[in-house]
């Protein structure tokens, strides 16, 4: 039976989602759907369905087994339903350049309390230290200035600036490219 992470934060813990979560999974983008509207690529109806985790958290799982990801949730440690964010590292390459790509999301009502510059940082040392990454990169939108400050604060360094990058809110937008590299080898 394969060691799924658990990683104890400050104020919360760092998990994968399982069967027992879609309740809390769903309350979270529900609850915060106009927040994070902006951010994100356009969700599909669906997403907002239990069918839609259920298959979703299988995939997930299998991802990670498969060494292509890793999707954490972080959990309030006091309220192990309610969820404050995501973090996701996504787009796994391995072979001579070990790297992968960093993405989150946190609760409007817990923005600005600090809770991914406590957390962001125990993921990463996972990645760093268990899976063996080198780089971790993450991309943000010029007008997306809070999360460029929180980039800056963990340490990623500014890479590049990519015209139309992705698509998101059905808009294909600018990004800042970053990145933070292992720097005990």
């Amino acid at each position: 039976m394969p060691t799924f992470p658990k990683l104890q934060c400050k104020r919360g813990i760092l998990r994968m989602a399982t069967q027992d979560d879609i309740d809390a999974i769903l309350r979270y983008f529900i609850v915060n759907r106009d927040h994070l509207e902006p951010f994100e690529p356009i969700k599909p109806v669906e997403f907002y369905t239990p069918e839609f985790w259920r298959a979703l958290i299988c995939d997930r799982t299998q991802a990670f087994l498969n060494d292509q990801g890793i999707k954490f949730f972080l959990f309030d440690q006091d309220n192990s339903q309610q969820i404050i964010a995501t973090i996701n590292f996504s787009n796994v390459i391995r072979g001579a350049f070990q790297s992968c790509t960093l993405g989150f999301s946190i609760s409007a009502q817990y923005q600005g309390q600090g809770y991914m510059t406590e957390s962001i940082p125990v993921a990463i040392s996972y990645l760093f230290s268990d899976l063996s990454f080198h780089r971790i990169m993450a991309a943000y939108m010029p007008h997306n200035q809070r999360s460029g400050r929180l980039l800056r604060r963990l340490g990623f360094q500014m890479e590049g600036y990519a015209p139309r990058y992705l698509c998101i809110n059905g808009i294909w937008q600018d990004h800042i490219l970053t990145s933070l590299i292992k720097t005990n080898v």
